[in-house]
């Protein structure tokens, strides 16, 4: 994706991972599908790597999934065993080298990765290993988890209970959890079995299902990959739990268990996951529908119509014009190709910045008093296109209002959230913001609204909301807080270990 294109005011994606166990399946044909489905957690990168029981297969690209692979690709990828991933880099850069899965030979045969997540103590692992004698390639922190796990796992061992299971995998997993701080959900391929794993405070998603046919089992980042392969949801992968799956079906072991209440990712619910996807127990479209209606019981308006900014908010705009009883309709189309091209714009087509990505349908617009609906501001420069968009194309109020708090803080579990000084509401107050972007009015839905609305259906309860109320689930380290955090990765600043 071009970033130069159109004005990007989102937090980027993280990753999205899969992985099959199915026998007598055309594995690699079942997570292209699935990889398919969660293309929105990532599009710069995807592979799959497969198994057959005795060799390991793999292929990945730079590109969305239908440009990585074709027939041919897919072909020569054998084995009942498969993983997959989709990426949005967070740790390491846009390149080849950095992209999953990663796929190593050990002692007791293959060993492929695919990762959603960020170690916050990424550096202290790399330095350890570096120490070690194991040679890196990328600056990836999926790498360093794909060499942590091959090691033996007495080298990683401090404060691993001395309960040793028989599964050795298991074992070396369970020495990576003792060992790793921060966001991981995992899905390893071996020569038997397929492994899910989710970090302690459950800040990744990560679901278990089953294929309709009962010939295997999968796991995925989110729910809306299963029903594209036909599989069922069975159930999510708990906070700090290793889950294999084999001939046998699935087996549960406790990894690392969770000494801190669950810390589940807040923007899934805003943002990020798909609006039919199932987390803790609801869909993500109702959930964001309750933070359109709690939004307008916070935040009323006069208006005459509710228009969303597509298609994220759409669901939170719908909420708004049930409360408020204001009528919904569209008001911007989006151009959802656009994004995805390599072409550059002219000089002139650059200057119409948001039209690019975006036009507004003047018919609905003129001589209206709008509500713009937009989930999340971050850097604030859409917002303030579109409010101009729209006034172009005859709306005589624009009033915007966020189906979240804003976002002042920077997220280092695996989200790119942008630093500091990028984030519009870490520099101005709500009436800065209104200024800036041009609006009539501004308003944001509250953090106790916010988590009140998603409550409404949860089944768990326990969110991470750093990137709100900047109270980080766990402690981060001084490096991370760096604007240039590459210095500390190849100038070797660190002083740990």
């Amino acid at each position: 994706m071009n970033p130069e294109l159109v004005p990007v005011d989102r937090p980027h994606e993280e990753c999205g991972v899969f992985g099959v166990y199915a026998s007598g399946r055309d594995v690699a044909r079942l997570t292209f599908f699935a990889l398919y489905a969660l293309q929105h957690r990532g599009q710069e990168s995807a592979g799959i790597a497969t198994c057959d029981g005795q060799y390991a297969y793999q292929h990945k690209d730079m590109g969305l999934v239908v440009q990585v692979f074709n027939e041919q690709a897919l072909s020569r990828l054998d084995g009942h065993l498969a993983i997959g991933h989709t990426r949005y880099s967070t740790t390491g850069g846009l390149k080849l080298i950095n992209a999953q899965p990663y796929l190593i030979e050990t002692l007791q045969g293959p060993l492929g990765l695919a990762h959603n997540g960020n170690l916050t103590n990424a550096l202290e692992v790399r330095y350890r290993l570096l120490k070690r004698g194991v040679g890196l390639t990328s600056t990836s922190d999926s790498e360093m988890i794909t060499q942590i796990i091959a090691a033996p796992a007495d080298v990683w061992s401090e404060g691993v209970p001395d309960e040793p299971s028989d599964d050795h995998w298991v074992n070396q997993i369970r020495a990576f959890m003792y060992m790793a701080e921060g966001a991981y959900s995992l899905a390893l391929l071996t020569r038997d079995a397929i492994y899910a794993v989710r970090d302690p405070l459950g800040l990744r998603p990560l679901c278990i299902g089953r294929l309709d046919d009962e010939s295997g089992y999968v796991v995925a980042s989110e729910s809306c990959a299963l029903a594209t392969i036909g599989a069922s949801y069975v159930r999510d992968v708990a906070p700090g739990e290793i889950v294999r799956l084999d001939a046998s079906g699935v087996t549960a072991y406790t990894g690392r268990p969770p000494t801190r209440p669950r810390a589940m990712c807040v923007f899934e619910y805003v943002y990020f996951a798909r609006p039919d996807s199932l987390l803790d127990n609801q869909f993500i479209h109702d959930a964001r529908q309750n933070l359109g209606r709690q939004l307008a019981i916070e935040a009323p308006v006069d208006a005459d119509i509710v228009i969303p900014v597509p298609d994220s908010a759409t669901p939170a705009a719908i909420g708004y014009s049930l409360e408020s009883g204001i009528p919904f309709t569209e008001g911007l189309m989006k151009n959802r190709y656009i994004g995805r091209t390599f072409i550059q714009p002219d000089d002139s087509l650059r200057k119409q910045g948001v039209q690019l990505k975006f036009n507004a349908l003047r018919h609905n617009l003129e001589g209206k008093r709008v509500v713009l609906v937009d989930d999340s501001i971050v850097r604030g420069n859409t917002c303030g296109p579109l409010v101009k968009l729209m006034r172009d194309n005859g709306a005589t109020e624009v009033h915007v209002r966020v189906s979240s708090p804003p976002v002042r803080h920077p997220c280092f579990m695996g989200v790119d959230m942008a630093t500091h000084k990028e984030l519009i509401a870490n520099r101005l107050d709500i009436d800065g913001i209104c200024q800036h972007v041009g609006a009539d009015s501004l308003d944001y839905l509250s953090l106790p609204g916010m988590l009140k609305a998603i409550g409404r259906g949860a089944k768990s309860g326990g969110y991470c909301t750093a990137c709100f109320s900047g109270e980080y689930p766990i402690e981060i380290p001084e490096w991370l807080l760096s604007e240039d955090r590459s210095k500390f990765l190849f100038e070797g600043q660190w002083s740990g270990a």
